[in-house]
């Protein structure tokens, strides 16, 4: 869930907001038309400061004597929340047909609703009846910059910086419009030249859009019945070891050779203590001792390697 906007700027922010698309957005500059309820069409241009509303007198006109009453309501005003739910219940169509927009982009309307009315909630406490401006003119933009806002923050499924996702979003706009001037796919160079970016920027942009989404594991491999978690490589168990076995490498060149031969077969031909005594020719009880003293001399050596590695001073 996106969290709400508190900057006092009001619509002006939302609509700055606004104009920074998702890397699914292909609407920039696009001029549509949002139906908030019956006979209740909003035009809205994306990437505008300036959205029309055509309403008729009649379509929100129940809501007019509450927003004054609630603008004019103080902090403490013990009306002020039933007012607000009540504005919020009354304007909820314009959430939910902005929100509609929006509903094959890959999340579900249910949580896009829930961040439009964040932004209807920001409209209704920053709105003032006295600036002349109508409330819908005022809370469209609003509500439209936080559903945004949620799209470029909070759909991404891996952490991206901000410059990557405002370069991804500008080329989103830039690819169509290219490929719809020269009927063929941009190259980088003709999207950097149009972007007025370097090429190495283009070329981040494009690896970013492959961080939008995830692809699950449980996804078929081309025509296969084989799920991509089954090609994908796994954690090498062993790769834990590797660091101990370089460590205790100098010391196991140091140790008698009859201490390294026992330690080899104990550990690494996994034979008993009875079968390394017949080996050698010593007792299991001698080989027991050997081998105690030897484990004893190693992990002397691997705690040794540690703390120089940690930079702790030994005691002395």
């Amino acid at each position: 869930m996106a969290e709400p906007s508190t900057d006092a700027e009001g619509a002006e922010a939302s609509r700055a907001d606004d104009t920074v698309g998702d890397p699914l957005d292909g609407m920039s500059g696009h001029v549509g038309t949002v139906h908030t309820g019956p006979g209740h069409p909003v035009h809205e241009a994306a990437g505008h400061a300036h959205e029309t509303v055509d309403a008729r007198p009649d379509e929100y006109a129940h809501l007019l004597a509450p927003l004054h009453a609630f603008a004019a309501a103080g902090p403490d005003d013990p009306e002020r929340e039933r007012l607000r739910s009540e504005l919020a219940r009354g304007f909820h169509p314009v959430v939910r047909h902005i929100a509609g927009r929006y509903r094959h982009r890959g999340e579900p309307v249910e949580d896009l609703e829930q961040v439009g009315t964040i932004g209807l909630i920001n409209a209704l406490d920053r709105f003032d009846p006295g600036q002349g401006t109508p409330f819908l003119a005022y809370a469209v933009p609003t509500i439209t910059g936080e559903i945004r806002r949620y799209f470029r923050d909070r759909t991404w499924s891996m952490r991206v910086p901000r410059r990557l996702k405002d370069i991804q979003s500008r080329m989103t706009r830039a690819q169509e419009e290219l490929a719809s001037r020269h009927g063929r796919a941009p190259r980088v160079s003709e999207l950097a030249e149009h972007l007025g970016i370097s090429r190495e920027e283009v070329i981040e942009g494009l690896q970013a859009q492959d961080s939008y989404r995830s692809d699950s594991l449980d996804q078929l491999v081309g025509d296969t019945d084989n799920p991509l978690g089954e090609i994908v490589g796994g954690i090498d168990a062993g790769m834990d070891a590797v660091e101990a076995r370089e460590s205790l490498r100098p010391a196991l060149r140091k140790l008698p050779e009859r201490e390294r031969t026992i330690l080899m077969l104990r550990f690494f031909g996994n034979q008993t203590q009875t079968q390394i005594a017949a080996q050698v020719g010593l007792s299991q009880m001698h080989v027991s001792r050997l081998l105690a003293r030897t484990l004893v001399t190693l992990r002397g050596h691997l705690a040794d390697e540690q703390t120089h590695h940690d930079g702790v001073p030994e005691a002395g």
